[in-house]
Protein backbone atom coordinates (compact mmCIF):
# COMPACT_ATOMS: atom_id res chain seq x y z
CA UNK A 1 0.00 0.00 0.00
CA UNK A 2 1.12 3.38 -0.75
CA UNK A 3 1.78 6.23 1.81
CA UNK A 4 0.12 9.67 1.12
CA UNK A 5 2.70 12.36 1.10
CA UNK A 6 2.34 14.74 4.26
CA UNK A 7 2.10 18.62 3.01
CA UNK A 8 4.24 20.34 5.55
CA UNK A 9 4.50 24.30 5.98
CA UNK A 10 6.69 26.74 7.89
CA UNK A 11 5.21 28.83 10.44
CA UNK A 12 6.19 32.34 10.17
CA UNK A 13 6.70 33.16 14.15
CA UNK A 14 9.30 30.12 14.91
CA UNK A 15 9.97 29.05 11.29
CA UNK A 16 9.89 25.16 12.69
CA UNK A 17 8.27 23.03 9.49
CA UNK A 18 5.04 20.83 10.76
CA UNK A 19 2.30 18.90 8.92
CA UNK A 20 0.17 21.76 7.24
CA UNK A 21 -3.01 20.51 9.20
CA UNK A 22 -1.14 21.50 12.36
CA UNK A 23 -1.15 24.96 11.49
CA UNK A 24 -3.67 27.75 10.71
CA UNK A 25 -3.87 29.26 8.25
CA UNK A 26 -3.79 33.24 7.16
CA UNK A 27 -4.98 34.08 3.93
CA UNK A 28 -5.08 37.06 1.30
CA UNK A 29 -7.48 36.77 -0.93
CA UNK A 30 -7.50 37.91 -4.36
CA UNK A 31 -9.58 41.21 -3.53
CA UNK A 32 -6.78 42.23 -0.88
CA UNK A 33 -8.94 41.06 1.95
CA UNK A 34 -7.58 38.86 4.70
CA UNK A 35 -9.10 35.92 6.64
CA UNK A 36 -7.88 32.73 8.85
CA UNK A 37 -8.69 29.60 7.06
CA UNK A 38 -8.82 26.32 9.39
CA UNK A 39 -9.93 24.62 5.99
CA UNK A 40 -7.01 25.28 4.30
CA UNK A 41 -8.89 25.59 1.17
CA UNK A 42 -9.79 29.32 0.55
CA UNK A 43 -8.62 30.73 -2.57
CA UNK A 44 -5.56 33.49 -2.12
CA UNK A 45 -1.87 33.35 -0.71
CA UNK A 46 -1.48 31.56 2.82
CA UNK A 47 0.62 32.29 5.62
CA UNK A 48 0.92 29.88 8.58
CA UNK A 49 1.65 30.27 12.16
CA UNK A 50 1.32 26.93 14.75
CA UNK A 51 -1.70 27.26 17.12
CA UNK A 52 0.65 28.58 19.68
CA UNK A 53 0.29 30.84 22.16
CA UNK A 54 3.89 32.26 22.05
CA UNK A 55 3.57 32.21 17.84
CA UNK A 56 0.27 34.24 18.55
CA UNK A 57 2.11 36.85 20.20
CA UNK A 58 5.53 37.05 17.97
CA UNK A 59 2.94 37.30 14.99
CA UNK A 60 0.99 40.36 16.73
CA UNK A 61 4.22 41.97 18.59
CA UNK A 62 6.53 42.14 15.51
CA UNK A 63 3.55 42.78 12.34
CA UNK A 64 5.04 39.50 11.16
CA UNK A 65 1.68 39.10 8.69
CA UNK A 66 3.35 42.25 6.77
CA UNK A 67 6.45 40.58 5.85
CA UNK A 68 4.69 37.27 4.87
CA UNK A 69 2.25 38.92 2.76
CA UNK A 70 4.62 42.15 1.82
CA UNK A 71 1.42 44.44 2.47
CA UNK A 72 0.51 46.67 5.39
CA UNK A 73 -1.89 44.34 7.23
CA UNK A 74 -5.00 45.92 9.01
CA UNK A 75 -4.89 45.91 13.20
CA UNK A 76 -8.27 44.33 12.48
CA UNK A 77 -6.64 40.99 11.31
CA UNK A 78 -4.11 40.46 13.93
CA UNK A 79 -7.41 41.25 16.14
CA UNK A 80 -9.19 38.60 14.48
CA UNK A 81 -6.33 35.82 14.62
CA UNK A 82 -5.90 36.14 18.09
CA UNK A 83 -9.45 36.11 19.15
CA UNK A 84 -9.84 32.95 16.48
CA UNK A 85 -7.03 31.16 18.98
CA UNK A 86 -7.98 32.36 22.31
CA UNK A 87 -11.90 31.86 21.48
CA UNK A 88 -10.95 27.99 20.70
CA UNK A 89 -9.34 27.48 23.84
Amino acid sequence: MVQKKVPMRTCIACRQEKAKKELIRIVKKPDGTFSVDRTGKVSGRGAYVCDDEKCMEKIVKKKLLKNAFGVDVPDNVYAELQGEFFGKL
